[in-house]
C-alpha cells in the first residue's frame, strides 16, 4: 500500500516552530533592531560603569592595577571636606541651574509657539547656544568673566551701575553664580525647544472650547497647557538635571574647580583625584558616589512629575 508524501513528511521541531512564531510576532523586528544598540550599550556603557565600581574598591594608581582595599576611599571620602564641598557645589548648581532653565525655557516656548512674523528664524536663533561646543561657549564666557578686560563690568561701568570691574571667577559666590548662568545660557534651547515641541501636539480645540467655557489666560495655562505637557517636562527636566549633575566641560574650562574648590563639582573633583592626581581609584569612587543622587533624579521624574493625576488636570 502506497503511502502518501503528506504521512511521510517529518512533523517541524520545536525550535523551527519557535522560530517561526518570532518571526510571526509583530515585536520581532523592532526586538531586531534594538539588539545593536544594546550590544553597544553593553559594551560601552555597562563595561565601564563596572569598571568604575571595581576600581572604588581598590587603591588603583596610572600605571599601577592596585588591590582591594574594600571600602577604605568611602571612608577617607566621608571626612573629606572638599568632597563634601563639591557635593554641596553640584546640588546647588543642578537644582539652581535646572530650576532657571525649566522656567525661562517655558516662558520661551510660549513665546516661539505664538503666530509671530519669522519665527522660524527666531527658532533657529534661539538653537544656537546649544548647537555651539560647550569648549566654544565656556571660553567665550571666559573673556566675557575676565577680570580686567571683561565686556560686562565694562558696559555695567559705562552705564553708571557700578564704580568699580567685578571681579567674576575670582570670589567663590561670583563664581558659583557666573558658571550657573553659564549653564543656564546654554541649556535653555533644550528645554524651549522641547516644550515647543510638545506644545505644538495640544489641539487647538481644547484652547477654543475652555475659552468659550469663559477661561482666562492663566486658567487655559493651568487646566490645559501643563496637564498635557506634564509628561513631555518629566522627560525635558529628567535629561537638564543629569547634563546638568554631569557638566564637566564648563566648569574645567571656566574654573578649574577654583576658586579654592567654590567651584569643584563631582565630576570635577574625580577627574582632578583620579587623572590629574593620579588616584584612580578615589576618583572612580567620587564618580560612584555620584550615582545614588542621579538614580533619585530620575525615580523623582518618573514617580513625580508623571503623577496621573497632574495629566488629568487635578490636584495632587
Amino acid at each position: 500500500m502506497a503511502v502518501s508524501s503528506a504521512a511521510v513528511q517529518p512533523r517541524p521541531s520545536i525550535l523551527s516552530r519557535s522560530l517561526s512564531l518570532l518571526a510571526d510576532s509583530r515585536n520581532a523586528l523592532g526586538f531586531g533592531f534594538m539588539l545593536p544598540a544594546a550590544a553597544l550599550l553593553l559594551v560601552f556603557l555597562t563595561y565601564p560603569l563596572g569598571l568604575g565600581i571595581w576600581l572604588g574598591f581598590t587603591d588603583a594608581r596610572i600605571g599601577r592595577p592596585g588591590i582591594f582595599i574594600g571600602i577604605e576611599n568611602y571612608q577617607y571620602l566621608s571626612d573629606d571636606a572638599v568632597f563634601w564641598l563639591s557635593v554641596f557645589n553640584t546640588l546647588l548648581y543642578t537644582i539652581s541651574a535646572s530650576i532657571l532653565k525649566f522656567a525661562l525655557g517655558l516662558w520661551l516656548a510660549l513665546i516661539l509657539n505664538q503666530n509671530l512674523p519669522f519665527k522660524s528664524f527666531f527658532r533657529a536663533i534661539v538653537l544656537l547656544p546649544w548647537v555651539v561646543p560647550t569648549v566654544l561657549s565656556a571660553i567665550a564666557f571666559w573673556w566675557i568673566y575676565d577680570s580686567q578686560f571683561s565686556i560686562l563690568s565694562w558696559a555695567l561701568m559705562e552705564m553708571g551701575l557700578i564704580d568699580h570691574r567685578i571681579n567674576f571667577l575670582g570670589d567663590p559666590v561670583n563664581a558659583r553664580a557666573s558658571v550657573i548662568a553659564a549653564n543656564v545660557w546654554r541649556g535653555i534651547p533644550f528645554v524651549a525647544i522641547t516644550l515647543l515641541a510638545g506644545l505644538q501636539t495640544i489641539p487647538q480645540s481644547l484652547y477654543e472650547a475652555a475659552t468659550l467655557d469663559g477661561a482666562s489666560r492663566w486658567q487655559l495655562f493651568r487646566f490645559v497647557t501643563l496637564p498635557l505637557l506634564t509628561p513631555i517636562i518629566a522627560i525635558t527636566m529628567t535629561f537638564s538635571v543629569l547634563f546638568t549633575f554631569t557638566d564637566f566641560q564648563l566648569i574645567y574650562v571656566l574654573t578649574r574647580g577654583g576658586p579654592v574648590n567654590a567651584t569643584h563639582l563631582m565630576a570635577t573633583l574625580s577627574f582632578q583625584r583620579g587623572i590629574s592626581g593620579g588616584q584612580l581609584g578615589e576618583g572612580a569612587a567620587i564618580a560612584v558616589a555620584m550615582i545614588p543622587f542621579l538614580l533619585a533624579a530620575i525615580l523623582f521624574s518618573y514617580f513625580g512629575l508623571q503623577r496621573r493625576k497632574w495629566q488629568q488636570g487635578g490636584g495632587d
